[in-house]
């Protein structure tokens, strides 16, 4: 299971490939033969069991097409003190 989701608005994308570079995990690559309205390849996500959820590629992209979520963590019961 995945510890991360992203969502990308391809349409908005314009396939600068700063995101599949900065992406630790190597989760994102440029489409092959798929292009937008705009006639840009849009990025694309490659292995999404491979997602931490990290946001790197939220962070980096010039035109904000991603939306990540992160699972939550399962919390730890409170030990003694």
């Amino acid at each position: 299971m995945p510890k991360g989701l992203v969502i990308i608005d391809e349409e908005r994308c314009k396939g600068c490939g700063l995101c599949v570079y900065a992406c630790p995990q190597h989760v994102l690559k440029l489409s092959e033969g798929r292009f937008n309205t705009k006639g840009y390849r849009p990025v694309e996500v490659g292995d999404p069991e491979a997602c931490t959820g990290c946001a790197t590629c939220a962070a980096i992209c010039p035109d904000v097409v991603f939306t990540v979520y992160r699972q939550k963590r399962k919390s730890r019961p409170a030990g003694p003190a």
